[in-house]
C-alpha cells in the first residue's frame, strides 16, 4: 500500500495540471448534473419487514385512500368565539382542499366520520387531509395549494395552521455558523503550519471533495428518496475528514522538507507514509458507515452510503489532488531557515520544550492518577446515557414559527399530545360476516386500554376485506406510554383473532417511528460489538500487539458513552438547551447513537494510529518502553491536537443553527472528538502505555503468523527507497544481487551475491529445483526472502511487474514433452502476438519468416550433419535434439526481452551439441540481450563456445553450501 501511494503521490506531483483538470471536471460534472436533474431531498421513514410497514403496504394495495400521506389543517377562533359559529367558512376551506390535485379527501370537523375533531373548549377544529400517495409522491405544488387555502379562513378572522410530514422542511443549506466553523479550522491550520500557503491547501482540497459529494447526493436524490439529513451529514463529515487527512500529509511533507528532503521526493514519501495512515483510517470509517446497511433501514442506509462516499472522496483528494497542489507550490513549502516552523520541525522530541512534551512527561510521571481521572470524568459524563430514549423527528422538532410547529403546539394544547400521532389499527375482515358489530366491539375493546384518549369507529374499504380503526393515545407520539400502548394492542391481536376471527396489526406514522426506534435500539449493542471487534483486529494488524488494541477499544467505548451522556443531558433533559438553541427537549433522534458510533470509531482509530505508531517506531529502535511513549507522543501531539480542534470546530458549527435532525449528531460528534482526542488518546493512552511497559508490545507467535502485516508507517516504503537507490548504482549490470536468499518455507537457496553485465552469457548448473527457484526469483515471479536484488535496473520484489515484462523464460528440453504436433511457425506466431503491441500485429507474419530464416541459417553454421532444414511448417517435436532445442530457444528470444532464461530438464546426447546449442543461441540473440542457461550438469566444453563479444559466466549451484556465500 505504502509503495503504491508513493508512486501515486509522485505521479500527481509531476503532473499537477492533469490531476487538477480531472478533479475540476468531476466537481463541475457532479454539481452540474445534480442541478440539471433538479434533485430534491425528502423524508421517507420506512422499515421493511416490520408489522407497521407490512400493514401499511397492505393498506396501500387494498385501501389506498387511507394509506397515503396525511396532513391536518388546524382552525382556531382567536377572538374567543365558538368554532361552530364559523362552520360555513370551515366547510369552504374543506371544499377548497378537496379540489386540490393530489388530495384524495378532506374531512370536515363537522362530518359524521370526523371523530373527535373539535376541541373540548370549542375554540379549535381540525380538518383531516388525505393525499393520493405517500409523502414522497406529494408535490410541492400540492403543498403550496394546500397552504393557500388558509386565506379563506384568515379573511374571516380565523387562524389556520398546517401540520404533517409533508410540511417538514427538507431543504438544506449552509448558514453563517458553519462558515465560522471553517474559519476557525483555517485559523488552527495557520497556527499549526505558520504559513498561509500550507494552511490553504487542506481547506482547498477539502472544499473540492465536499463539492463533489454534494453534487453526487443531489444527483442521487433525483432518482431515489434521500433524507435532508444525508447531505448535511456528508457535508459535515466530508469537510472534517477532508481537512484532517490533508493536514496529516502536509504536516509530514513540511517536516521532511525542513530536514532537507527534495520537494518531489518529500511529497511522494508523505503520501506513502502519512497517506497510508489516512487510507487505513478512512477505510475503517467507511466500513463502519457501510455497516449501517446491516440494520436494514433504507433512509439510514442512504445516509451511511452518502457519508462513506464523502470519506472515500476525501481519501482520493488527499492522495492525488493534494500532492498535485504541492507540485504547484514546489519549494515554496519549505519552512524558512530560522523560522519558528523550521525550528519546530527540526527539534528532536527529546529536546522539545513543547506543550506536548511537557504534558506527556507529566502524565507518564503519575500514570495511575491520570488514568483514574480520565475514567472518572468520562464515567460521570456517561451517567445520563442510561436514560437514553429514542424517537424520530415530528412536528415538535420543527423550527419555532413554522406552520407545522404551530399546528403541532396548537393540537397539543387544544386536544392533547396524542392527537399529533394517532395509531392506525388495520383489520383483516375477510373471515367475518358480522362486520359492523365486530368493528364496534373491537373499538370498545381498544377504548378500554390504558393511555387511550379516543377510538374512532371502524371504516371498511369498498371491497370489505380490510378496515381501519384510529386510536388516539393520551400521551405524545414519542412518549414511553405510547410505545407501551402500541405493544399492548399488538399483544391483544391473538385474543381479537380468537374472538372475532379478525387479524389485526398496528401501523401509521407513530407506529412506524416506534418500530424504527426499537430496531435501532436493538441493533446498537450488536453494532457496537462489531465495531469494537473490528477495531481490535485492525489494530492488532497495525501494532502487532494485544494490549494496545484492547486499550484502544476500551477508550473508544468510554468516548462514545460519554458523548451519549452529553447529548442526553442537553437534548433530552434540557441542560443548557437555550445556549445552543434546543427549543423542545425530548427523546433523542433514533439513528443518532448508531451513526455516532460509526463515525467516532474511524476518527478514534485515526488518532490512535498517529500517536501510537510513533511510539512503536521508537520502541523498535530503542526497546525503551517509557522513552518510546514520551518520544512518540511528543512528535505527534501537535498534529493530532490540530486535527482534533479542526474536527471539533467543524462539527460544533452545525449545532447552533442546524436542523433539529442534525443538531444532536453534530453535538455528539463534536464532544466525542474532544473526549477521544484530549482525554483518551492524549491522556489515558500514554498513561496506560507507561503502566504496561514492555508488555504493551507483546503478541503471541502463532497470532503474529495469522495476522497480515499492515505497514502503516511505511517501513517497507523506506526499504523500497533504499532498494531504488542501490539499483541506481547498478546501471551497467543486467542483474545483480547482494546476499540474496531465495526460496520458500520448505527450501532456501543462498545467500548469493552476483553481478552480471548486460549482454553476458551465464551458464548455471545445479539441482533442477534450485535452478527453478533462481529463475522464478530473478524473473519477478517468486519474491526474494531477503537481500538486495535488481534485474534490468528494477529492484525486486517491489518492481516485479516491470521485471516480468523484461524477462522471458523458455524450456529447451532435448526430448519431446508434448504430444501436440505444433509447427515452429505456429509457436513463433503465438509468442510474438502475445508479447507485442496490437499496433504491430500486421508485422507478425514477416517476423515469423525472419526468425525461421535465422534459425535455419544458424543451424547450418553450427552443425556439420545438416540432416534437416527448418521451415514454417516444421513439426518441432519431430526435430532432432539439437535442432529442436535451438528452435525452442528462438521462440523464447522472439519476445524481444532484455534477459532470457533457458532451462533444460535433460542432457544433450553429446557434449559438442551443448556447445553448438549455446553458440547458436548467442548468434540468434541481440548482442545486448543477457542469456542465462540452466542445466543439470556443468558444461565441460565452455571454451569451445563461439561467444562473440559476450562475457561468459559459469555458476555451479552445487557448490553452494546451505550456510555459505556464492559469488
Amino acid at each position: 500500500m505504502a509503495t503504491l501511494l508513493y508512486r501515486l503521490g509522485r505521479f500527481s506531483y509531476r503532473h499537477p495540471w492533469r490531476v487538477l483538470v480531472v478533479w475540476f471536471l468531476l466537481v463541475v460534472g457532479t454539481l452540474g448534473g445534480g442541478i440539471a436533474l433538479g434533485g430534491q431531498t425528502e423524508e421517507s421513514f420506512e422499515i421493511p419487514g416490520t408489522e407497521s410497514q407490512v400493514a401499511l403496504d397492505r393498506l396501500e394495495a387494498v385501501f389506498p385512500s387511507v394509506a397515503g400521506a396525511s396532513a391536518t389543517a388546524v382552525i382556531v377562533a382567536e377572538d374567543g368565539s365558538r368554532i361552530e359559529t364559523s362552520e360555513d367558512v370551515i366547510e369552504r376551506i374543506t371544499a377548497a382542499i378537496d379540489r386540490i390535485d393530489g388530495v384524495d379527501s378532506a374531512v370536515s370537523p363537522f362530518d359524521e366520520y370526523a371523530g373527535k375533531a373539535i376541541s373540548d373548549d370549542h375554540s379549535m377544529a381540525i380538518i383531516r387531509v388525505q393525499f393520493d400517495g405517500p409523502v414522497t409522491d406529494v408535490t410541492e405544488a400540492t403543498v403550496e395549494a394546500l397552504v393557500d387555502t388558509a386565506g379563506i379562513g384568515e379573511d374571516a378572522g380565523l387562524r389556520v395552521e398546517y401540520g404533517g410530514l409533508v410540511f417538514q422542511d427538507t431543504s438544506f443549506g449552509i448558514t453563517v455558523t458553519e462558515v465560522v466553523g471553517v474559519v476557525f479550522a483555517a485559523l488552527v491550520l495557520v497556527i499549526t503550519f505558520g504559513s498561509l500557503l500550507a494552511a490553504g491547501m487542506p481547506l482547498l482540497s477539502a472544499l473540492i471533495g465536499v463539492g463533489i459529494v454534494m453534487g453526487l447526493i443531489t444527483t442521487l436524490s433525483a432518482f431515489t428518496t434521500v433524507s435532508s439529513s444525508a447531505p448535511l451529514l456528508a457535508l459535515m463529515i466530508g469537510l472534517a475528514v477532508g481537512i484532517d487527512y490533508a493536514l496529516f500529509i502536509v504536516s509530514r511533507h513540511r517536516a521532511q522538507l525542513a530536514h532537507g528532503e527534495e520537494p518531489e521526493e518529500s511529497a511522494a514519501m508523505a503520501v506513502g507514509t502519512a497517506g497510508s495512515a489516512v487510507v487505513f483510517a478512512g477505510v475503517t470509517v467507511i466500513i463502519a458507515l457501510l455497516g449501517l446497511l446491516v440494520v436494514g433501514i433504507p433512509f439510514l442506509s442512504v445516509m451511511g452510503i452518502g457519508a462513506a462516499v464523502a470519506v472515500f472522496i476525501a481519501m482520493g483528494v488527499a492522495t492525488t489532488l493534494l500532492p498535485a497542489l504541492l507540485g504547484f507550490a514546489g519549494a515554496r513549502m519549505i519552512p524558512k531557515d530560522g523560522s519558528r516552523a523550521q525550528r519546530r520541525f527540526t527539534a528532536s522530541a527529546d529536546e522539545s520544550k513543547s506543550m506536548g512534551a511537557r504534558w506527556v512527561r507529566g502524565v507518564t510521571k503519575y500514570p495511575w492518577l491520570a488514568a483514574i481521572a480520565v475514567v472518572a470524568i468520562l464515567g460521570t459524563l456517561a451517567i445520563p446515557a442510561a436514560s437514553l430514549q429514542l424517537s424520530l423527528p415530528d412536528g415538535g422538532s420543527e423550527p419555532a414559527g413554522s406552520t407545522q410547529r404551530e399546528a403541532f403546539d396548537l393540537v397539543t394544547d387544544g386536544f392533547g399530545p396524542g392527537y399529533n400521532g394517532p395509531l392506525v389499527v388495520a383489520l383483516d375482515i375477510t373471515q367475518t360476516i358480522d362486520i359492523q358489530d365486530d368493528l364496534e366491539s373491537i373499538a370498545a375493546d381498544l377504548a378500554k386500554l390504558d393511555d387511550v384518549d379516543f377510538v374512532s369507529q371502524g371504516f371498511p374499504d369498498e371491497g370489505l376485506d380490510t378496515a381501519i380503526i384510529q386510536v388516539t393515545p393520551t400521551s405524545s407520539p414519542d412518549s414511553a406510554e405510547t410505545k407501551a400502548l402500541v405493544q399492548t394492542i399488538r399483544d391483544l391481536a391473538p385474543e381479537l383473532e380468537r374472538t372475532y376471527d379478525i387479524r389485526s396489526s398496528v401501523t401509521g406514522t407513530t407506529a412506524i417511528g416506534i418500530d424504527i426506534s426499537n430496531r435501532l435500539s436493538n441493533a446498537l449493542v450488536p453494532f457496537g460489538l462489531i465495531v469494537v471487534g473490528l477495531s481490535v483486529v485492525l489494530l492488532m494488524m497495525v501494532f502487532r500487539s494485544v494490549l494496545v488494541p484492547l486499550k484502544a477499544a476500551a477508550g473508544f467505548l468510554l468516548s462514545v458513552v460519554a458523548s451519549f451522556g452529553v447529548v442526553v443531558a442537553v437534548f433530552q433533559w434540557g441542560w443548557f438547551a437555550d445556549v445552543i438553541g434546543v427549543e423542545n427537549p425530548g427523546p433523542i433522534l433514533s439513528f443518532m447513537p448508531i451513526l455516532l458510533m460509526a463515525v467516532l470509531f474511524g476518527l478514534a482509530m485515526d488518532y490512535e494510529v498517529f500517536l501510537v505508531s510513533g511510539m512503536r517506531e521508537e520502541y523498535v529502535k530503542t526497546r525503551d518502553a517509557m522513552g518510546s511513549v514520551r518520544h512518540g507522543f511528543a512528535s505527534s501531539a501537535r498534529v493530532v491536537t490540530a486535527a482534533a480542534l479542526i474536527m471539533f470546530f467543524v462539527f460544533f458549527a452545525f449545532v447552533p443553527e442546524g436542523s433539529g435532525t442534525i443538531k444532536p449528531i453534530a453535538l455528539g460528534l463534536a464532544v466525542g472528538i474532544a473526549f477521544d482526542a484530549f482525554l483518551v488518546r492524549m491522556t489515558l493512552v500514554p498513561a496506560l502505555m507507561a503502566l504496561f511497559g514492555n508488555a504493551a508490545w507483546w503478541l503471541p507467535g502463532w497470532l503474529s503468523k495469522l495476522l497480515p502485516d499492515v505497514d502503516i508507517e511505511g517501513e517497507q516504503l523506506r526499504e523500497h527507497r533504499r532498494e531504488l537507490e542501490w539499483a541506481s548504482t547498478q546501471t551497467e549490470l543486467a542483474m545483480s544481487a547482494e546476499y540474496l536468499v531465495a526460496g520458500d518455507d520448505h527450501q532456501r537457496l543462498g545467500p548469493i551475491s552476483l553481478a552480471v553485465p548486460r549482454g553476458s552469457l551465464v551458464i548455471a548448473s545445479g539441482d533442477r529445483h534450485d535452478r527453478r527457484i533462481m529463475g522464478a526469483t530473478l524473473s519477478g515471479i517468486l519474491p526474494p526472502l531477503s537481500g538486495m536484488v535488481q534485474v534490468a535496473g528494477y529492484p525486486l520484489p517491489s518492481h516485479a511487474d516491470h521485471v516480468n515484462k523484461r524477462v522471458a523464460l523458455a524450456e529447451v528440453a532435448g526430448t519431446p514433452y508434448s504430444e501436440d504436433e505444433a509447427t515452429l511457425g505456429e509457436m513463433l506466431r503465438e509468442r510474438i502476438e502475445m508479447t507485442q503491441r496490437w499496433q504491430q500485429t500486421p508485422q507478425t507474419a514477416a517476423k515469423v519468416r525472419d526468425w525461421i530464416a535465422r534459425v535455419d541459417d544458424v543451424l547450418g553454421d553450427v552443425t556439420a550433419r545438416r540432416t534437416v532444414r527448418v521451415t514454417t511448417a516444421t513439426n518441432v517435436n519431430a526435430l532432432p535434439q539439437l535442432e529442436r532445442s535451438v528452435a525452442l530457444a528462438a521462440v523464447g528470444l522472439s519476445e524481444g526481452t532484455e534477459i532470457v532464461f533457458f532451462d533444460r530438464f535433460d542432457q544433450f546426447a553429446e557434449a559438442e551439441d551443448e556447445a553448438a546449442f549455446l553458440t547458436a543461441v548467442t548468434r540468434l540473440a541481440d548482442e545486448t540481450t543477457t542469456l542465462i542457461f540452466g542445466t543439470g550438469r556443468p558444461v565441460t566444453l565452455a571454451s569451445s563456445i563461439d561467444r562473440g563479444g559476450r562475457n561468459v559466466i559459469v555458476v555451479d549451484l552445487y557448490l553452494l553450501a546451505p550456510e555459505g556465500l556464492l559469488r
